[in-house]
């Protein structure tokens, strides 16, 4: 056997790797900011430390899978037995293969029946880990749980970022300081849910969304999941996330294996938002990105909040004519067009055209908005299954249940069992040839309950084969239907994660349209994810969530920054507010391939205020958006600092929306005419916003001189 290597290193231009191996088992010695021309020995030097009172002569290892069999005092990174038996697994470091770019490290424990792969690959600046167990034994081998590789936290990394949520108010970002013990986070919604997201972000001391180090997890699984941030007494610290399984949804066969979902992680010295960029740039850089800069992304209009169930034809024609005339470049048909859907109660599962409402089909609807030259898309929540349907009049076995226990009443509907592959077909098949008999440019794939009793036919815990299965009808409807764009919706942003997006296209963010409450979940969103990714619409007037009356200018000023579309009854207008609106969709589309390609800069604002800024790759073009949400506690608002900018350049700045603000101010009045100014004064100074009132939002247009 060849001798192993006592250090790995993996590079890329920004971000250093380096896994040491002399314990036995691979230990993540650094990840962080590059560290060039460095001797590993030195660094390994750098960490040592001597015993402590009370303590183990050798310190158990931090390894990428932490092992009972080691002496680990925390929550071991692979939790496996034979019927009670096999359990302290004691893996030990067998062969290294490594590139610049990727290390594959295999562990084996003979004595337990079992190897251990851990295959850390650089893209870009975010690293991809996954870890792999096969039962090597003579007998089934039973895993309760199984972590992506687990990567130290540095002691200064003091400031723990997660994410909490509601339907209709995903992405709550929540700060909490870091303690001994663990901070938690638990799913087990069956989807990637509202309420615990994926993701987590650690930060030092003093580090804001301009400078400072962070550190960003983030694990793409669109099911059950837990993710912790774990310090222990000795100081040492951990972020560890895996697939939460439920008793017995693992048992290995002689032979075969168990991948982790994939974790993606990233650390920047340049701030908050210079870790967004790191994953930002990582999934433009996906080959799935590809089909996303292929083409300008449609501006949508989605017929949800304007006529809801209430599907007529000629309503729904007039509505397309009037989406056309505003900019639409997409219409997407929404609830209430198959049989029997005239409310929540019943049809899902019967994916047939309903003959009672459209008698011709959807053909004359689709026609008339091909010939406005927008493309058609279509929702469907092929997951689901009414009581009230066909579909489950025939199969009533097909749904996941736990009898004898009732099954939640959960808007009506109940959840079809795809760990099942008949269910697979019949589902593939029902989607495929809607696809096939339509000139359908795009689906809207939701998902609008949780798995509240995840039972398979068989007895057995079925969520994770659920979500396998959803993932093997997207794959093959991709396949099948390549040119067909698909949106991952589960009542808003409740399938959110890298995982889905290997599969689709577009994320719905959240069912709320209201402006103010989408700034703060773009916000969050945005940690993660790109804008040309998030679904974002100009709601009604009145929203119809939370009651509020918002302006169309500060409606088309949030929504502008993402994937934009409409949703909401364009019959409502008056002439004023058609006219603002056909001006916000032309300023988005005169801007979207900087919106959907360049930089996001998050600012650190005043409270009250909600400012970020998108900054070209050249930085020689930005545009900045700032909305006033609060009235401010003095006269003034705080002045403004932008960030991203080119210091050693001027900077000629227009006001581009909107037309009509009314800012008393020496600035603002200068700036309807472009007034140029330094990157350096903009960054290090700032400018005095004008007094305005509660949701009022203006954006800044910057061209380098």
């Amino acid at each position: 056997m060849n001798a192993l290597p006592d250090f790995v290193r993996l590079d890329d231009d920004a971000v250093t790797l380096i896994v040491a191996t002399a314990a036995g088992v691979p230990v993540v010695l650094y990840w962080g900011p590059r560290l060039p021309g460095l001797d590993p020995a030195g660094l390994a030097l750098l960490g040592a430390r001597a015993e402590a009172n009370a303590s183990p002569r050798v310190e158990p290892p931090l390894a990428l899978t932490p092992q009972a069999g080691h002496g680990w005092p925390g929550r071991p990174g692979l939790a496996a037995h034979r019927d009670g038996r096999c359990w302290a697994i004691y893996a030990l470091l067998t062969a290294v293969e490594a590139t610049s770019d990727r290390a594959v490290f295999t562990s084996v424990d003979d004595a337990n029946g079992l190897a251990l792969v851990h295959d850390l690959r650089l893209a870009g600046d975010v690293l991809m880990a996954t870890t792999t167990v096969t039962n090597r034994g003579d007998t089934p081998l039973t895993i309760d749980h199984l972590a992506a590789p687990v990567l130290p936290v540095p002691g200064f990394a003091d400031r723990i970022i997660g994410f909490e949520g509601r339907w209709a108010g995903e992405f709550q970002t929540v700060k909490a300081p870091r303690h001994m013990g663990s901070w938690l986070r638990e799913n087990r919604r069956g989807r990637t849910s509202h309420d615990a997201f994926p993701g987590v972000i650690l930060a030092e001391a003093g580090a804001n969304e301009r400078q400072g180090r962070a550190w960003g997890w983030h694990l793409g699984w669109s099911g059950n999941h837990r993710l912790a941030v774990d310090t222990l007494s000795d100081g040492r610290g951990l972020v560890m996330m895996e697939e939460l399984l439920l008793p017995g949804e693992v048992r290995l066969a002689t032979g075969e294996s168990l991948a982790s979902p994939t974790l993606y992680a990233a650390v920047s010295d340049a701030g908050l938002s210079g870790l967004s960029q790191a994953f930002h740039r990582y999934l433009r850089a996906r080959p799935e990105h590809a089909r996303l800069r292929s083409k300008a992304r449609p501006v949508h209009y989605n017929s949800w909040e304007a006529v809801y169930f209430d599907h007529d034809p000629a309503v729904l024609a007039d509505l397309a004519t009037r989406a056309a005339a505003v900019g639409a470049e997409r219409f997407v048909l929404d609830d209430g067009w198959f049989r029997g859907r005239r409310s929540d109660r019943a049809g899902l599962g019967d994916w047939t055209v309903d003959a009672a409402v459209w008698p011709q089909g959807l053909a004359p609807l689709i026609t008339q908005v091909r010939g406005l030259g927008m493309e058609f898309g279509l929702w469907v929540e092929p997951e689901m299954v009414n009581p009230d349907s066909e579909l489950y009049r025939a199969h009533p076995d097909w749904v996941l249940a736990t009898p004898p226990a009732p099954q939640l009443e959960f808007r009506h509907q109940l959840v079809l069992d795809f760990g099942r592959s008949d269910v697979r077909d019949h589902l593939f098949a029902a989607v495929d040839a809607l696809l096939r008999d339509h000139p359908i440019a795009y689906l809207k794939w939701d998902m609008n309950r949780d798995l509240s009793h995840p039972g398979g036919s068989d007895g057995r815990a079925g969520a994770r084969a659920h979500v396998l299965g959803v993932y093997d009808v997207l794959d093959r409807l991709r396949a099948a239907h390549p040119a067909v764009e698909i949106e991952s919706c589960a009542s808003g942003g409740g399938r959110a994660d890298y995982g889905v997006l290997a599969r689709s296209d577009r994320i719905w963010t959240s069912d709320s349209n209201d402006a103010l409450d989408r700034l703060g979940i773009q916000r969050g969103f945005s940690r993660f994810f790109t804008a040309e990714l998030m679904g974002s619409h100009v709601g009604p007037r009145r929203c119809h969530i939370t009651g509020r009356v918002l302006p169309m200018a500060l409606r088309v000023a949030t929504a502008l920054f993402g994937h934009m579309g409409m949703e909401m009854d364009l019959r409502e207008m008056d002439a004023r507010e058609a006219a603002e609106l056909t001006a916000g969709v032309a300023l988005h589309k005169r801007h979207r391939a900087l919106i959907h390609g360049g930089d996001l800069v998050r600012l650190d604002a005043a409270a009250g205020v909600n400012a970020f800024a998108i900054v070209a790759a050249d930085r020689g073009e930005a545009l900045l958006s700032y909305t006033m949400i609060e009235e401010q506690r003095g006269y003034f608002p705080v002045p403004l600092r932008l960030a991203g900018l080119d210091a050693a350049a001027d900077y000629r700045v227009t006001l581009a929306w909107p037309a009509g603000l009314r800012a008393e101010s020496p600035l603002f009045d200068a700036l309807r005419d472009g007034v140029v100014l330094s990157g350096a004064a903009l960054m290090q100074a700032g400018f005095q916003p004008p007094r305005l009132h509660p949701a009022t939002a203006f954006i800044l247009h910057l061209v380098r001189e």
